[in-house]
Formats: structure tokens, sequence, C-alpha cells
């Protein structure tokens, strides 16, 4: 098949986990034989790095802004796909929905990966609110297929708008955690050591709650430091918020984003992995914690509770999670939490494969006529 991979910054991966599904689904597809475009936005992608053969980067411009990138890159990017008979489109964000049915006219078959529940985000205003609730509406019928990250959100669109989806969730690699890595090379600070620092990672957006981490973090005892780990283009006064939060704790380090090896290296290295996000579906990081043998302390949403299932330890507030960070800072020997570690690690092998996600998707498309 000629399959186009649209709406995110495009690859390799320099931002969140749309983009990461972007390279990993792009890569696995062109090893299978597929014809893959990727469409990306210049200034937000390595577009030094040479991707894989069967794959070719598309860039179209859009307008930059909070409110605007995302929409106008993804119509650009969809007017193109109108001239280059695409037999199968990968479109991400409900935001994005409303483009979904115009590469149909072509006969291209169009899956729309909803994500979260956008419209909940913190960081959107009003007209951003109701851009993603048009956008949930658009969802139902300009796609071909509605894809769901997790059983959560697929129950959100049955019971709201009686609409199933499919479930294909993200992948995770499973990586080992010996021989430990050499992080020294990451620039970081000497005492952030292998299996003696936590790892927080996110968009440093509100909903992403790294200031409940840093604050929960305060009343810990302990030498052992704390790597915030992220950036977001549109957040400065709440990242500004984060750095004088973290100025108050010399153990809290806001290093900025980090992707590749560096990133893989942080994750499999880590005491103790923390995910506080308070919205979406399945969270990238999150199964990548797991694949890399993490113990992960994660917020109790819905969402986290099913990605997990067990392997890991809930927290409902700041309190909750500082008892359960002088637990893991002062129990290196807690055979509890190894089971949880091996526990997340065997969940990931068998739920999370980035295989799997390829195949479902192409079964998916082959499902909708796109082979034909």
């Amino acid at each position: 098949m000629r399959i186009a991979i649209v709406g995110t910054r495009g690859i390799p991966a320099a931002y969140g986990g749309f983009e990461t599904l972007a390279w990993e689904l792009s890569t696995r597809l062109a090893e299978r034989g597929h014809e893959v475009t990727v469409y990306c936005r210049r200034g937000r992608t390595g577009e030094t790095v040479a991707v894989p053969p069967g794959i070719t980067r598309r860039f179209v411009p859009y307008l930059p802004g909070k409110y605007l990138e995302t929409v106008t890159h993804t119509a650009l990017s969809v007017f193109d796909s109108l001239f280059r008979g695409y037999d199968a489109m990968w479109l991400g964000n409900a935001a994005n929905a409303v483009f979904a049915g115009f590469p149909r006219l072509r006969g291209t078959r169009v899956v729309l990966n909803v994500d979260g529940i956008e419209r909940q985000r913190k960081k959107w205003r009003l007209a951003g609110r109701i851009w993603y609730a048009v956008g949930e509406r658009f969802a139902l019928v300009c796609p071909n297929a509605i894809v769901s990250d997790a059983d959560v959100i697929r129950a959100y669109y049955r019971e709201r708008y009686g609409r199933d989806s499919a479930v294909i969730a993200y992948g995770a690699p499973l990586l080992e955690r010996e021989p430990a890595p050499d992080l020294a090379a990451l620039g970081l600070d000497p005492d952030v050591k292998p299996g003696r620092y936590l790892l927080y990672v996110s968009r440093l957006e509100p909903e992403n709650q790294a200031d409940l981490v840093i604050r929960a973090y305060r009343d810990v005892p302990g030498d052992a430091p704390l790597l915030i780990v992220g950036d977001a283009p549109y957040a400065e006064a709440f990242k500004a918020g984060l750095r004088e939060l973290a100025a108050a704790d010399p153990r809290v380090r806001l290093t900025g984003a980090i992707y590749g090896q560096g990133y893989r290296d942080l994750q499999r290295a880590a005491m103790a992995y923390i995910q506080a996000t308070c919205v979406g579906g399945t969270h990238p990081a999150l199964v990548e914690a797991m694949g890399a043998g993490n113990l992960v302390l994660a917020f109790a949403t819905p969402e986290n509770r099913e990605v997990l299932a067990g392997a890991g330890l809930l927290f409902h507030d700041e309190a909750s999670l500082a008892a359960h960070l002088r637990r893991v800072v002062g129990g290196a020997d807690d055979a509890e939490l190894d089971r949880h570690r091996s526990a997340a690690r065997d969940r990931a092998a068998a739920t999370y494969s980035w295989d799997a996600v390829t195949t479902a998707y192409e079964r998916l498309w082959r499902a909708l006529g796109a082979d034909r």
C-alpha cells in the first residue's frame, strides 16, 4: 500500500507521543514493503537525520501559534495528499477530524487516531475546547474508522456518541538495564548515576502535573536527583513556575527534552519513573518506562490504571505520591517493588509491542479495502 502519515510534527521524533508513533509505525511499514510518506513541519524534527529506505518526508508549510500550527499544517498536508493517490492514511488528533473526509473523495482509506479527550486539557481556552468538542463530532462521520489508544477512550466515544472504535495502543521497546549506560555523556550532573535518580517525562503543561511531582518530592528525605525531562512550546508561564519550584530544591533538575538513545538510557537506568498526567489515553512514556523494567508511580486515572493493570504504584494526590517516594528512595531492597518492576516489563512485552501495533493498523486498512 501507499500510506500517508499526517497530523504530527514529523520524524525523527522530537516532541511527543504521536511523533514517536509516526517513527515506529513508518519504519515498520516500510520494512514490510509499503511506500510511506510522513508529512513533516520544518523546524520541528531532526531534518538532517536520514530516514530508512521506503520512507519519504514531505515538508509543507504551517502558520505558527498554539491554536494554528496543527490545523494549518494538517489542512495543507491533506490538500497535498489529494494529488498523490495514497491508498491509506493515518491521521492524528481529533482536532484534525474535519479534514479526514477529503482524502476519501480520492479513494484513500483514512483512520483517525483521536488521542485522548483533548478538550479536557487545561492548556486550552474556550476556543480550543470548542474546536475539540466539534472535532469529536466530525470524527464520527469524516474518517473511515476511529482508533482509540485505550479502552477508556473507546468507552467514551461509545457512551457519549454511540460510535465504536478500534483500540490500538502505543508500543514500547524492551530495554535491558545492564550494562548500565554512561549518563555523563548526556551532560547531566555527576550525581545522576544509574539506579540513583527519579525520572519524570512529559510535555511541561499543566495537566501533566510536573508541579505536583516537584512539590511532593520536597517532603522526601535523601539526595537522589529528580529529573524533570520535557518541554512545551506554548507554556512559558507554567514553565516559569516550574523553574521557581525547582530552584527551591537543588535535587530537582529541569533537563529540557531528551530524545533517542539518551532518552532510552534515562528510562532503563532510573530508580523509578513517575507518570503524573491527569488527562489523555495511553501515554507513550508510561509504556516505555514499563518496557525498561522501571518501577512506575502513576496518577490514578482510569487510563493509567488500564495500562498498568496492577504492575505499579498509584497515587491520588501530592501526599500519596510523597509517601510512595519515601518508600522508594528509602527501600532499595523492597521485594514488592522489585515484583512491580518485573510485572511492568512482562506486561509491556505481552501487550505493548510496536510490531503488533503495526499489524493492527495494516489489518484495519485492509479491512477498509485500502489494499484493493
